[in-house]
């Protein structure tokens, strides 16, 4: 079955183009021009991956994917930004409100085709399970739930996959590499510092014993 793709952006000789390789790749293609035509679609029709710029006219990318990930519905579909601000803050910005990739404009459209596989190879590999459990620590993909001991609480997007990825197979020393290539994306400029903050956020909320750092290697969940 084809991967579902809505492609979001107000510039319609830019929706024509990504369309037009979209479907060239043979993926289902839908098409929306303003946020809340996006969100609409988005509901209806469940795709497996938004692309969606983020300076849209009136209600712009950021609030437009913010009102998706409060919505259970799309928990599972990923949100890449295509924009032509590449700053640091705005990518900041971006992955705090649930987005998944960042893809700076222009791009070319082979290596656009090459992000979106990768993107949506990733989700596949994070996806192998529903539920895991390790004592009194359970994580549900199904509704992004947390559940330690009888507290049951939702964790911002990356916090969850990066635990999610380290849970699914425990004692595994995953590097600093990989952890930045299936969480946050290999074409994503983010640094060390910023998995020693996810993974900093993570023990607080779920206790400092279970994420071990390997030194000068990376970090492996402890049963």
């Amino acid at each position: 079955m084809a991967h579902k793709i809505l492609v979001v952006d107000d510039e319609k000789d830019i929706l024509d183009i990504i369309s037009y390789n979209l479907r060239r790749e043979n993926y289902e293609v839908f098409e929306a021009s303003d946020g809340p035509e996006a969100i609409r679609k988005a509901l209806l029709i469940n795709p497996d991956l938004i692309l969606l710029d983020i300076m849209l006219l009136g209600m712009d990318g950021v609030e437009v994917c913010r009102c998706m990930r409060e919505n259970q519905q799309l928990n599972d579909t990923l949100i890449a930004f295509l924009t032509a601000r590449n700053e640091e803050y705005a990518q900041i910005e971006g992955f705090d409100v649930g987005a998944d990739d960042y893809i700076g404009k222009p791009i070319k459209p082979k290596v656009l085709m090459s992000r979106i596989k990768g993107l949506l190879r990733r989700k596949n590999d994070l996806s192998s399970g529903i539920e895991l459990n390790s004592g009194d620590l359970t994580v549900n993909k199904e509704n992004y739930a947390v559940t330690l001991g009888n507290e049951v609480f939702h964790l911002p997007r990356k916090e969850f996959h990066l635990l999610y990825l380290l849970m699914n197979k425990p004692g595994r020393v995953f590097t600093r590499h990989e952890i930045l290539s299936q969480v946050w994306g290999s074409d994503i400029i983010v640094g060390d510092r910023t998995i020693d903050v996810h993974i900093r956020k993570l023990r607080e909320k779920i206790g400092e014993d279970k994420i071990r750092t390997i030194k000068g290697i990376g970090y492996k969940f402890q049963n």
